[in-house]
């Protein structure tokens, strides 16, 4: 009997998952594997909220793997490494595997290829809907301003969806390692896993989706990125739901997962940029630490700031209009580096995307691929255009719970035990108008 191996990376889930869907086809056997991988956590990858997420996604996919005739084999180590021996354990002729932009991504499948040759298969259409460099301006290696990209990704041919396999036949005493998870978790985070995914999706409602999106209070935004992120869910199977749902909040979500996709292709492109500026203005940055500790903290005295990162603290989550206010606080209003906070983000999002996090910090510091890189996003306009009644600030702000209405945004004298604001709020642009040449 042929026996193929199913490496999953963050494709976590049995529903149209590529890789899954070809070892399963090409093979009667398959070994569907995950290798926790020491790199991982020496790159700081490794937080406590995406382990214990993880822990969720793999105990979920185990379970569903066993009943339909199958089970998970975790292995840790180095992937190539250990995908090997699992080959040779099993007798496995082939692997498959999914594309990724990373780094990481792209030095395990270079180990990969040098130890299987072209018995690897790498799928290119399971992490994004359309992979990277599918679709370019001509002349370029990728696009460069989102809305050009928009326009092309729209007419970009799409695979189909792929069911789930019925049955899967594995080959048995084959020994699996247990996934170590260390560290304490934030205390609101998410159940992890396709399971936990698929249920939330179904329970949202997609039509309201354009009206509120924004809207801090309501809370009503999908929060699935944590199982995109995981490979839970598929982004393919949720455009083509979308499509077919049609209507004003579906294509305002699609765009959300575009804008997902467009920041894969240009990491793809340009891998330096999860580190480097994307487009370097020669800026001038501060730096103070205690003002960053504050901003960490949640107590920079700018309530609407400080609930963002207090809803992080808590949840390895935020909002994503929360997430461009403390961004565009710390990188323009601070001027701090869009580093400094892009890594603070990534210590606790249970959804920590080197592409999203890092490319969406540098569209807010004005280094990335925004058209309008001096754009300051000033706190108390959002608060006000954004949680209105304030009731965004009281949940995460227990010292302002007192205050009514809006006037939770500029507490002042009333809020004992709250800090003044570490930033006069008349020179909330000057650093970054002066920093920047």
């Amino acid at each position: 009997m042929t026996v193929s191996i199913a490496l999953f990376t963050q494709d976590l889930r049995l529903h149209d998952n590529p890789v899954l869907h070809a070892a399963h086809t090409s093979a009667h056997q398959v070994v569907p594997l995950f290798v926790s991988d020491p790199a991982v956590e020496s790159a700081g990858f490794a937080t406590p909220n995406r382990q214990a997420f993880l822990s969720d996604c793999l105990a979920d996919l185990d379970a569903s793997l066993r009943a339909i005739g199958s089970r998970l084999t975790v292995r840790r180590g180095d992937a190539a490494e250990q995908t090997a021996r699992l080959a040779t354990e099993t007798g496995a002729s082939t692997v498959h595997v999914a594309s990724g932009v990373t780094g990481f991504a792209h030095r395990r499948e270079a180990r990969l290829r040098k130890a299987f040759g072209d018995r690897l298969h790498v799928h290119d259409a399971s992490v994004t809907v359309v992979p990277p460099g599918r679709i370019t301006p001509v002349g370029r290696d990728h696009y460069a301003v989102f809305t050009p990209y928009h326009r092309a990704w729209q007419e970009a041919p799409r695979r189909t969806v792929l069911a789930a396999p019925g049955a899967l036949r594995t080959p048995g005493g084959i020994r699996s390692d247990t996934l170590l998870v260390s560290g304490t978790a934030s205390p609101g985070l998410p159940p992890g896993g396709e399971s936990a995914g698929r249920a939330r999706w179904r329970a949202w409602d997609v039509d309201a989706y354009a009206d509120v999106h924004d809207d801090l209070a309501a809370d009503d935004t999908s929060r699935l990125s944590p199982y995109l992120h995981f490979g839970c869910l598929s982004p393919t199977e949720l455009v083509a739901h979308a499509l077919r749902h049609d209507g004003e909040g579906a294509r305002a979500f699609v765009r959300q997962l575009v804008w997902r996709d467009f920041h894969h292709q240009v990491l793809a492109a340009r891998p330096d940029a999860a580190r480097r500026d994307y487009r370097d203005h020669d800026d001038r940055r501060h730096h103070d630490e205690e003002e960053v500790e504050a901003w960490r903290q949640g107590r920079t005295g700018y309530p609407i700031v400080d609930a963002g990162m207090r809803q992080l603290a808590h949840e390895g989550w935020m909002h994503n209009r929360a997430r461009l206010i403390t961004a565009s606080f710390l990188a323009k209003s601070l001027y701090q580096d869009w580093r400094i906070g892009a890594a603070h983000f990534l210590s606790l999002l249970v959804d920590g995307d080197v592409a999203n996090n890092q490319l969406n910090w540098q569209w807010v510091a004005g280094t990335g691929t925004d058209t309008r890189p001096n754009r300051v996003l000033n706190p108390l306009r959002q608060a006000d255009r954004y949680d209105p009644d304030g009731a965004y600030v009281r949940r995460w702000i227990p010292e302002l719970a007192h205050l009514p209405g809006p006037a939770v945004h500029r507490p002042g004298l009333f809020a004992e035990g709250y800090p003044a604001p570490i930033i006069d709020p008349d020179t909330l642009t000057d650093r970054f108008r002066h920093g920047r040449p």
